[in-house]
């Protein structure tokens, strides 16, 4: 029995502290700087790329868009003179 007293007596105890550490924690102002903390660490564990990546991997990206860019374009004079044809055989 005094082994659950005692158990009670923490319980009660824990509850009253963390009541009274959620009343001083919650300031907009704490809760402000711990996020901006937390970004300021994550953006610590960000690898930039070098200038040579980027370029490589822009020139990548440039070159896939024109190259899709022009298949589009070949494909689009395509289907429109098939379907041209088409009408002007229908007529």
């Amino acid at each position: 029995m005094e082994e659950t007293k005692v158990v009670e007596n923490k319980s009660k105890a824990s509850k009253k502290d963390s009541s009274s550490k959620k009343k001083s924690g919650n300031s907009i102002f704490t809760r402000a700087k711990a996020f901006f903390e937390g970004v300021k660490a994550e953006v610590g564990k960000i690898i930039w790329l070098t200038k040579d990546v980027i370029v490589k991997q822009t020139t990548a990206v440039v070159v896939a868009s024109v190259i899709c860019c022009a298949l589009i374009a070949v494909l689009d004079y395509a289907f429109g003179e098939g379907i041209n044809f088409l009408m002007s055989v229908s007529k």
